[in-house]
Formats: structure tokens, sequence, C-alpha cells
């Protein structure tokens, strides 16, 4: 990524001598999981295109320890938690923005208590951000009148009240927003929480991301928009399973706004 695309480290800025406006949380999957590592991409060519000065981590960011604390492992979450903690404040970071709203849950609602106090916003509230600050522009129409629903992500949306900084965002695109039935307040779990994402379901259990996909497919849309690396793993193995692959698009709203924007 750092061959094609501007990603300076906190090191490297602090060697500097400046300070970013910005910390990128990469994240678990955004770092890891090849389909992840497309949305980081995605959203460092948005950051770039609007001329925001930001750093990563880099080799220096580890887990949020927010897969621990929702399997049960309060004591790892804890160490996880302060390490990262340490690093952050030694950084002197004052705002964080992040793919995942995981971490984004995490870092914003668990580290205070901990002894880490950081603004933390979600990568769509951040873009909203910069399309109204003009830092943005829309010129294409290359998803006009395309249909295009959203998957609330339950940390963003039920744990943190979040619903309209993601459709905003998708509305600039000139696309067509049609809302599945179960949305918002009331949106299905793609059923990836609680670090179910990492166990098959359990026997005599329904697949929880093929009900959720089948509430997006009822719209008849050309691309289903996620704002969570996790919720795009299970509603594009839903897709998958249905076998509409070769109709319908999954993909990060950082995606969609790259691809609305032609960079």
């Amino acid at each position: 990524m750092s061959e094609e695309l501007k990603v300076p480290t906190m090191a490297d800025c602090m060697a500097a001598g400046k300070q970013p406006e910005v910390l990128f949380w990469v994240g678990s999957a955004g770092s890891y999981d090849d389909r992840a590592k497309k949305i980081t991409k995605a959203f460092v060519k948005i950051l770039n295109k609007a001329n925001v000065d930001f750093a990563v981590l880099g080799t220096e960011e580890s887990s949020t320890g927010d897969i621990a604390k929702r399997a049960g492992n309060e004591f790892l979450f804890q160490m996880q938690a302060v390490m990262n903690i340490e690093i952050l404040n030694a950084y002197e970071v004052k705002k964080i923005v992040t793919c995942d709203p995981h971490s984004f849950n995490c870092l914003k609602n668990e580290y205070p208590s901990l002894g880490g106090e950081y603004e933390v916003v979600h990568h769509t509230q951040f873009i909203e951000n910069l399309i109204q600050l003009g830092r943005l522009n829309f010129e294409g129409e290359t998803l006009k009148d395309k249909r295009i629903t959203f998957h609330d992500p339950c940390y963003l949306g039920r744990s943190n009240n979040e619903y309209s900084a993601p459709r905003n965002v998708l509305g600039a695109t000139k696309a067509n927003i049609v809302e599945m039935k179960r949305h918002k307040q009331t949106a299905l779990c793609c059923g990836a929480g609680g670090a179910q994402m990492f166990k098959e379901p359990e026997k005599g259990n329904v697949d929880i991301n093929i009900l959720r996909t089948e509430d997006a497919l009822e719209t008849k849309p050309n691309i289903i928009a996620t704002g969570c690396p996790y919720c795009n793993t299970m509603i594009t193995d839903g897709v998958k399973f249905k076998e509409k692959e070769a109709e319908v698009s999954v993909l990060d709203i950082a995606e969609i706004i790259v691809k609305s924007m032609n960079l």
C-alpha cells in the first residue's frame, strides 16, 4: 500500500516534529484480511484526495481487544487496551478515525475508563464532514440511478445511534438509496458480533447473515453498501450462498465513494 498511496506513520511524523490532523486506526480486519484491505486502501485514497493530514500507527497498532471482551476475556481486553492507550497517549493523539465500528465503539466508549480519552469518529462520519467542508467534490455520475441499499452495522447504529452519516454520504453519489424493511433501529445484525465471526453457526440455528442478505436482496439492489469489514464479509458470504454475486456487488461506503469519484 505504501508504494502507491501516501501513508505516513506516527513515528515518521514524530521524527519530523509534526502532529497529524487525525490518526487512522486501521483495525485487525483492515490490516490482515485481504478483502478488508481493499476498504483500507479505498479510505486512504479518499484521505489523500481530500489532502487530509493523517497518519497510522503501522506496526505499533495492536488489536483494540474488542473481540476478546465480547468473547468474555476481560483480562486480555484490558491488557490490549492499556498497551494501546500507552502508545496513543505517548503520541498525544487527540482524534481517531476508523473504518471498523467494533474498534470505533471500543475506542470511543470503553477506552476512556482506562485512561484513553480521544475524539473517535467512524469513516462515514469523517467522509460526511469532508463533503460538508467542500474537501470532496463529486463531479461524475458513475453511480447515478444505481439502486443501493445500506446495511446498518450494530456498533455504529444501535450502539452509537449513527444512522444519518452513511446515508448522507451515499446520497452524495446521486445513487437511488433504497431501504430494507428492517433498517436503522430495527436493522437485523449480520451475525458477526460477539466474536461470532470466528465460529460456525451452532447446530440447529439459522445463519443470521443469510437472513440479513435476504432482507437486502428484497430491495433489488445493484449494490449492498456496508460500513464495517465484518458486515462486508458476512453479507458477501450471504450473496454467494444465494448465488447472486453476478448481479449484486457488496461494497464498503469508502469503496463506493472511490468508485463514484473515479479515484
